[in-house]
């Protein structure tokens, strides 16, 4: 779903980041007011998962594939402020250093995967929480129907983004994006509940954020997040080959020649340059991302060390 320039008009894409900014500001001192030391490691090792697991398409249907946002399964561990902050670092850092989205659209792909793909799947979590008073197995309904929601949502977001552009017909753009889209949430689901099962079975004090702060040292989350991520990383060769689900409909609906290619390359692709094996290409890639973004969300929270200390 990560929008490269030329989809979008300069008029759509400059709103875009005019209504992200303010969000992101408001996430920062929310999460900086709020963060307690549960979450410091927590944060870091989600966002360099999360960016691995994007690096892992999957086959959809008819030529197709679709990977993890992330945004639901952060919602649920950290809070919705928490998680449009650990979007953030990951579709930053996508576009900045892989070149993966475009840069006057990264304000677009901010506001569709770190800031609506949260809040939905907060709302809906949430909602199905309370209709069930808090059951335990709610943890897992509702993280698969938020994690649905929230790819759902920000799909419908992306083709209003595009008619708007006059890039796609909303009557083209909408059902085209909202047909693809429902059946790579259903992967998004999936992924979103084996990684909540996973945390319930190993840390289940991570999913209880109302509970006292944990004793617990934070050195397992450290070594089995980049362990997780690193394993994410190995298997990123093997990720589907298929366009993503705006890519397909792009090509399907005859305006994928509208997109331009980005001003500058550092890792394009996730392929790491230099290297004549392309699956270590990829994996080093995936390893330096994963690096980037970890730092990115941990130096988040060095404000907030320093408002305590002040």
């Amino acid at each position: 779903m990560h929008i490269p320039d030329g989809f979008l008009s300069t008029l759509v894409a400059v709103i875009l980041w005019v209504l992200a900014v303010p969000v992101i500001a408001v996430s920062l001192r929310r999460v900086n007011r709020d963060l307690g030391e549960r979450e410091v490691p927590v944060m870091g090792v989600l966002a360099a998962a999360i960016f691995a697991g994007q690096m892992l398409n999957f086959t959809v249907t008819g030529g197709t594939s679709g990977h993890l946002i992330g945004g639901a399964l952060a919602t649920i561990v950290l809070g919705p402020w928490a998680a449009v902050l650990v979007m953030t670092c990951v579709v930053a850092v996508q576009a900045l250093i892989f070149q993966d989205g475009g840069l006057l659209a990264l304000g677009a792909n901010l506001f569709n995967m770190a800031i609506i793909a949260p809040f939905v799947a907060y709302a809906v979590y949430r909602l199905i929480q309370r209709v069930a008073n808090g059951r335990s197995w709610t943890l897992f309904v509702g993280g698969f129907a938020a994690a649905w929601a929230s790819v759902f949502v920000a799909s419908l977001a992306t083709a209003l983004q595009l008619a708007a552009s006059g890039t796609s017909p909303a009557n083209v753009a909408v059902p085209a994006m909202a047909g693809i889209h429902a059946l790579i949430g259903i992967g998004e689901g999936l992924i979103t509940t084996g990684a909540l099962a996973l945390i319930f079975a190993a840390r289940r004090d991570l999913l209880q954020r109302d509970a006292a702060p944990s004793t617990r040292s934070n050195t397992p989350v450290w070594v089995g997040g980049g362990l997780l991520a690193l394993a994410l990383v190995i298997l990123s060769p093997l990720a589907s080959a298929h366009p993503d689900g705006l890519e397909w409909v792009a090509e399907q609906k005859g305006f994928i020649d509208t997109a331009q290619g980005s001003l500058y390359n550092v890792i394009p692709d996730y392929v790491f340059p230099g290297i004549s094996n392309e699956a270590a290409a990829t994996i080093l890639a995936g390893i330096v991302g994963a690096l980037i973004v970890l730092g990115a969300a941990v130096a988040l929270t060095a404000s907030r060390r320093k408002q305590a200390k002040a």
